[in-house]
């Protein structure tokens, strides 16, 4: 979108949750689209909805809807075995709020920077992306299915990424 002055257009439509905040955007080294278009909240949520329905159909809706439910169940079945990660809250449809927790008796404020960390990580590989979220205090990691055309290959070629870069930071870390 071509704007004059940017800026009113970002003060108009800006929201800034918890889980889309990013070191680049805190610093304005990026420029942040998620602000140059229809709002997050509650008013514009209807009309989000309709673009998706107008665009899939209702059983296509379905049918992606279920695939990603099912797929975040089996990722959520990934970090469950894994005696290094928790799930911190329950799975909700197509999210899965986990940690990277690899030493239960390490300190909160430890813990927090080894999912910072590992979040980091991840993410400047360029091959998935994560967010991340704090609830009652607790730092936690946010793997969320939903693009078009996500396989259960891409799940568990993320989920083998995420275990990787753990492993190569508890190498790098001292206990």
């Amino acid at each position: 979108m071509r704007v004059r002055e940017p800026n009113v257009l970002v003060k108009a439509l800006s929201t800034n949750p918890e889980y889309l905040r990013n070191k680049r955007s805190e610093y304005n080294s990026v420029v942040d689209y998620k602000d140059w278009q229809i709002g997050t909240g509650r008013k514009f949520k209807s009309l989000r909805l309709w673009f998706v329905m107008r665009s899939y159909g209702v059983a296509n809706l379905q049918r992606h809807i279920r695939s990603d439910v099912r797929m975040a169940k089996m990722f959520e079945g990934f970090v469950k075995s894994d005696p290094m990660f928790d799930v911190v809250v329950p799975r909700r449809f197509s999210l899965v709020c986990f940690r990277f927790n690899p030493n239960k008796e390490h300190e909160p404020g430890y813990t927090e920077f080894l999912n910072k960390k590992l979040l980091d990580s991840v993410n400047s590989t360029g091959r998935i992306y994560m967010t991340h979220t704090i609830v009652s205090g607790i730092y936690m990691l946010r793997f969320a299915i939903g693009a078009t055309f996500t396989e259960d290959r891409h799940v568990i070629s993320a989920w083998k990424l995420i275990k990787e870069s753990a492993i190569a930071l508890l190498r790098k870390s001292v206990f």
